[in-house]
């Protein structure tokens, strides 16, 4: 039977991301408070859309995985989709039923993994009668995930496949060399593989999750057309079937990113037409007061595709490689640093020296002001664009609350970027990279 509530649902959740009129919402004020459960909630209210996103966060990533066990946060959280058991009189969901639940609703729920934690997504419409089904059946998805032990077994054999593919490719050799490299033994360079996979089982899952994904360690990121109240609401339930448990005890510390020594060299054969290079070294935090400096600085070095200086020595003046980028991965610890581009296995030692002296050349001297300029108004002319839709304001109010920024984050970004300097770019990147100590890894070319 035709319902007009879902078609509308569909209607505005496939049009939010192209309404435009989301994009004053740098304005929006964000709320913050705590819940009895010791969860912290994040709310940015509008009326814009009809549309309700929620992201919850726990520090539950990779970084917490056993190294033998390296990869169990990723498919703990991929697994909290394949089904939900039975409970308090409420049937179990296998993955068919559940996936047509959610098209009933039609709304969207996502878990997934990275590195420092374990996310969940729910987009729903903000109609009473919609919004409370979703946010129940979320609910439920979070705190009761069957794990089925058959299911796993499925996966794991396809996850291996994916593996055992990727290894036949340069690009996945070149990414592996380097993160072991500039990680070390942190977390961050731990791998997922056969062996990894083959000491994670549905047991291993049950544990990693009734420790790690606790109501008192959660980080709700609310955006949409609802009140505090609602959003209070809203967060409580879906939190709701998790154990309450007692006191949160803290969860011990992750060692930091150590730097680098001294500078690392790995040339790998690989019979490909194209070498595969990556430079680069620890980089920063993303709660690093540098931040601003680093992503203008970073614009003009590398991040500004053929306006930065790497295409232009690298790309224009001397054709080694079609692109060359750079770029900076923050995270809860200092994430990497890389300079990353193809070229012709023969070229592949000319290029490596062009863009380290490139490098070099800017840190120590830092941008022009006209290439200052530049930057900011290309990153500020651009800043709307990552508000335009309720779901990328999201994403921007869970990273304010993930990173615990201020709450006027938004707000004050434009100021914040036109504050810098050329001489806070040069002394930032000072501070943050060393070009005679970075790792450099090329794979590609005959032995």
């Amino acid at each position: 039977m035709f319902d007009p509530r879902l078609f509308t649902l569909r209607a505005a959740l496939a049009g939010a991301a192209l309404s435009l009129g989301v994009a004053a919402q740098a304005a929006i004020p964000i709320q913050h408070w705590s819940l009895p459960n010791g969860a912290k909630v994040y709310l940015a209210a509008t009326q814009a859309l009809p549309i309700v996103d929620v992201q919850i966060d726990f520090d539950a990533g990779g970084r917490r995985d056993p190294p033998a066990q390296a990869g169990l946060a990723s498919v703990a959280a991929g697994m909290v989709e394949k089904g939900i058991r039975a409970q308090g009189g409420e049937p179990a969901l296998d993955q068919n039923a559940l996936g047509e639940a959610w098209a009933d609703l039609g709304a969207n729920f996502d878990a997934s993994a990275g590195s420092d934690r374990t996310s969940f997504t729910l987009r729903t419409l903000s109609d009473p009668a919609l919004l409370d089904k979703a946010v129940r059946l979320a609910a439920r998805e979070i705190g009761e995930p069957a794990f089925p032990d058959e299911v796993w077994k499925r996966e794991r054999e396809r996850i291996n496949a994916s593996i055992r593919e990727a290894n036949t490719k340069p690009a996945t050799r070149v990414e592996r060399s380097f993160s072991q490299a500039v990680y070390g033994a942190h977390p961050y360079g731990l791998e997922t593989t056969e062996a990894t996979l083959a000491q994670i089982d549905v047991a291993a899952m049950r544990a990693h999750y009734e420790r790690m994904i606790l109501p008192c360690r959660a980080k709700v990121s609310i955006v949409g057309a609802v009140t505090r109240a609602q959003a209070e609401g809203i967060a409580t339930t879906l939190l709701s079937r998790l154990p309450a448990g007692g006191a949160c005890a803290e969860l011990p510390p992750v060692p930091e990113v150590q730097p680098l020594a001294a500078a690392k060299e790995e040339h790998l054969p690989f019979d490909s037409a194209q070498a595969h290079v990556l430079i680069g070294q620890p980089g920063y935090r993303r709660a690093d007061p540098d931040h601003f400096a680093l992503t203008l600085g970073n614009y003009v070095l590398g991040g500004g595709g053929f306006v930065s200086r790497l295409t232009e020595e690298v790309r224009e003046k001397r054709g080694l490689a079609y692109s060359v980028y750079s770029g900076f991965s923050p995270g809860l610890h200092a994430g990497a640093f890389r300079i990353g581009f193809q070229t012709r296995p023969d070229q592949a030692a000319e290029a490596v020296k062009v863009s380290n002296d490139v490098l070099a050349k800017f840190v120590a001297d830092g941008p022009t002001a006209a290439e200052l300029k530049a930057a900011k108004d290309n990153l500020v002319g651009g800043f709307p664009l990552l508000l335009d839709s309720n779901r990328k304001l999201l994403g921007n109010v869970a990273n304010i609350a993930w990173n615990d920024l201020p709450l006027d984050y938004l707000e004050t970004w434009t100021a914040r970027v036109n504050a810098i300097t050329v001489a806070d770019v040069k002394a930032a990147f000072a501070r943050k990279l060393q070009p005679e100590k970075m790792v450099t890894v090329v794979v590609g070319g005959k032995p």
